[in-house]
């Protein structure tokens, strides 16, 4: 079999270091690092002052509170609901050391950094939130108590650049219970400068409940050549699991492990026409540094073009390029069960994917 080169993602890991420094958390999230340790109250709007989305459900309005950025310090036992917040250069919503927060039907956006920035806090829950036009849509960062879910909800519009970009990023999370799942995310190119669509970077679950990447929908990537729809053991980790997630035309690859050990993918959809920026449907390699074993790809479905010139030979201008895995490393497990050139196209994203007004 022919290997093909892969993104190396060892490289990206570089980067990180300016990414922290955008926020200025440092690794112990000393309390001195939080411009303002409290939440902003949320001011008392009148029906007059307060704007109506469409919510998940179609026909419901519901109203949302336009508060200022909410950035809570060593707080436990909270619950942020209804909130619209635009972020301006600041993070919309910032965690920081906090445990028992539950983050739910918000409107987040327009904001220079992140929708949600979640750091050295355990147990907490955001689900059923709008996320559009940020830098990055929510970063877990340093998070090794866990219990950290990301679900139901919608990140449409990263704007990046690199070393930002990514719709959810989990970055040295560790412990039992952490979900990514049932979320829809929608780059519209013109509109958005994304890299990953979801990263688990250097982050490690338990054997007996990894984390888990399950039943996403990812559309829509580049015009960046490094990203990824989903890409796991991303600067390596640990005990990670990728399942029945659909990617469509999600930038340079549909998804990948990039290293770690006890990684898995298994049983997606991954489909793109052919971009000038996309390269590779499912691939596998080690750029992490570390060891690698003990990698999962079987049962995904792919059927992948890629339009980047680099890939082209004897002067196409298209090239089928569904699967590879790097050269020197073991064939992963499973790796003969994927079908390649399967009978899917976008068919495998709803239309439409999102169901809330645009920010």
């Amino acid at each position: 079999m022919k290997h093909f080169n892969l993104i190396n993602r060892h490289v990206r890991a570089l980067f990180l270091p300016a990414l922290i420094a955008t926020i200025s958390l440092s690794s112990s999230c000393k309390k001195e690092t939080v411009d303002n340790p409290d939440p902003v109250p949320s001011a008392s709007l009148s029906d007059a002052n307060m704007s109506s989305f469409a919510p998940a459900l179609p026909g419901v309005k519901t109203k949302y509170k336009i508060v200022a950025p909410i950035n809570l310090y060593n707080k436990s036992n909270v619950t942020i609901s209804y909130d619209s917040i635009a972020g301006g250069s600041t993070a919309c919503i910032q965690l920081i050391n906090c445990t028992n927060v539950h983050i739910t039907h918000c409107r987040l956006g327009n904001s220079k950094s992140f929708g949600i920035l979640i750091g050295n806090s355990s147990n907490i829950l955001v689900d059923s939130c709008y996320i559009s036009k940020t830098a990055t849509g929510i970063l877990a960062l340093s998070c090794p108590k866990g219990m950290i879910r990301i679900q139901y909800n919608q990140l449409q519009n990263m704007q990046g650049p690199f070393p930002q970009g990514a719709s959810i990023q989990f970055s040295g999370v560790g412990g039992p219970y952490n979900r990514v799942q049932f979320n829809k995310i929608q780059n519209v190119v013109g509109q958005s400068h994304p890299e990953d669509a979801i990263s688990i970077y250097k982050s490690n679950g338990l054997a007996t409940d990894p984390i888990c990447v399950i039943n996403n929908n990812v559309q829509g990537g580049g015009p960046s050549t490094t990203g990824t729809g989903i890409i796991l053991g991303d600067g390596g980790g640990s005990n990670q699991t990728a399942q029945n997630n659909s990617v469509v035309n999600s930038g340079a690859m549909g998804m990948q492990v990039a290293g770690g050990t006890h990684i898995q993918i298994s049983n997606n959809k991954i489909y793109s026409a052919a971009f000038a920026w996309s390269h590779m449907g499912l691939g596998c390699g080690n750029y992490s540094g570390a060891p690698s074993n003990n990698i999962t790809i079987s049962g995904n479905q792919v059927n992948w073009l890629s339009g980047n010139p680099k890939d082209q030979i004897n002067g196409a201008k298209t090239r089928v390029m569904n699967s590879s895995y790097q050269a020197g490393t073991p064939m992963p497990i499973g790796w003969l069960t994927n079908v390649l050139g399967a009978a899917i196209n976008t068919s495998i994203i709803p239309v439409p994917l999102l169901n809330f007004n645009l920010f």
